[in-house]
């Protein structure tokens, strides 16, 4: 008799890999076509529907860099200190109200436009001024301490690419090109579900046999970082009719629906054939751990994402496929987060067919290096090692065993929570 399996993925069907699912996501979700104009205090964390061109030079004029004298470099004398009167005053907000003239030095403050003529900035740490007159210290180049207009921004120039998530730096800037507001995509409108009659909600007293939903407070959280309209429609009984009938009613006042848990084969596990009764599965079952239960599938036209029951896979397959699904919807350019190669500080072994993600923290070697320190517990039901995590070693399928010291990949959480 053969020995029973304890892998959770030994099924005799194929499973799709993350790659392939990726793909899928990339080629099959459009993103919500309504654009709406915000205001600029208002954008941050948006995803910008047009272009943004400056109609500006940043800065819009010469200035100065630093306090101190604006001079003309042909007046300075090469080797020695010069002497100039100082003959003028120019502050930000106040110009000089002339021309300058030569062989004279401008009294200038960090900001101010350079006044017509002086190309050359000396600060007043460097100088002397008595009696209406200042010393200038040879060694000075020429045009130094002075910002060119349209040194930052020339006007005509694209500054942010439709698609990109608007950072506290974006808002920056164009509010430095003097915007009041910008054109972003409607925010997209998700409803949440959890599943299972163990599932209570947290505040309230546990039965025997019954858990408290984390699933669907996690996945609210990574919604809203993403910038989207959380819709919370709570949890769900294993009960078939109640469950489709849940997710019809979803799809049809949302852009997208994402359920946790009811995903597997048992026959308490109703998510699947309700999508699969109400519209279609592009895919359900993918070669990745933890995660293997997961599909994405469209119901009424509307994008379905079913995740796992276990709440680290929840967070997981959330970051690897939600998170893109949901960034392409938005209208985002760009979805995939940037890895980084540190040095494994752990051995492991793994089978080929599938990729893995490894809870891990970071340590600093003793050469400035960057060491992931594998969490010491696997299982997807340990929440706390997503707490004492920092992010996620990224083993992918075909690979068989990481020796320590070895490079790896890693996935900071910082790169995929906002």
């Amino acid at each position: 008799m053969a020995p029973l399996s304890d892998d959770c993925f030994a099924f005799g069907d194929r499973l799709m890999p993350g790659a392939d699912a990726l793909e899928r996501i990339r080629t099959m979700s459009l993103p919500v076509p309504e654009i709406e104009t915000v205001p600029l205090a208002a954008a941050a964390g948006r995803i910008l529907a047009a272009p943004l061109e400056s109609t500006s030079d940043v800065p819009p004029h010469d200035n100065a860099a630093v306090d101190g004298y604006a001079v003309f470099f042909a007046d300075l004398t090469a080797g020695e200190p010069s002497v100039l009167p100082v003959t003028g005053r120019a502050a930000a907000g106040q110009p000089l109200d002339r021309a300058a003239r030569r062989g004279e030095a401008i009294r200038i403050f960090t900001g101010a436009p350079m006044p017509e003529g002086p190309d050359t900035v000396l600060m007043q740490e460097d100088c002397r001024e008595a009696d209406g007159k200042v010393t200038l210290p040879p060694g000075i180049k020429h045009g130094a301490n002075r910002r060119r207009r349209g040194e930052d921004v020339e006007r005509g120039a694209v500054v942010l690419q439709r698609g990109c998530r608007l950072r506290p730096q974006d808002i920056g800037i164009a509010a430095a090109l003097g915007r009041t507001a910008l054109p972003v995509y409607r925010r997209l409108r998700v409803a949440l579900l959890s599943t299972g009659d163990e599932v209570r909600e947290p505040g309230t007293t546990l039965p025997p046999g019954a858990i408290y939903d984390s699933n669907r407070y996690t996945l609210m959280a990574l919604v809203a970082g993403l910038g989207c309209a959380v819709d919370d429609l709570g949890i769900l009984p294993d009960d078939a009719a109640r469950v489709r009938e849940a997710i019809a009613a979803a799809a049809r006042s949302h852009d997208a629906v994402i359920t946790s848990g009811g995903m597997s084969t048992g026959e308490e596990d109703h998510v699947k054939t309700a999508v699969e009764a109400l519209g279609s599965l592009h895919f359900w079952r993918l070669a990745i751990r933890p995660g293997r239960p997961v599909a994405l599938g469209q119901v009424a036209g509307v994008p379905f994402l079913g995740l796992p029951g276990n709440p680290v896979a929840v967070m997981v397959t959330f970051l690897l496929l939600a998170r893109p699904l949901l960034l392409r919807l938005c209208g985002a350019g760009a979805t995939a987060p940037r890895q980084y190669r540190v040095t494994a500080g752990f051995s492991y072994a793994k089978k080929a067919s599938r990729a893995e993600y490894l809870r891990a923290r970071l340590e600093r070697g003793e050469d400035g290096g960057w060491i992931a320190r594998k969490f010491p517990r696997d299982g997807a039901g340990i929440m706390s090692s997503l707490v004492a995590s920092d992010g996620l070693v990224a083993i992918a399928e075909g690979v068989t065993e990481i020796a320590q010291g070895s490079a790896v990949d890693f996935l900071p959480f910082s790169e995929v929570l906002t």
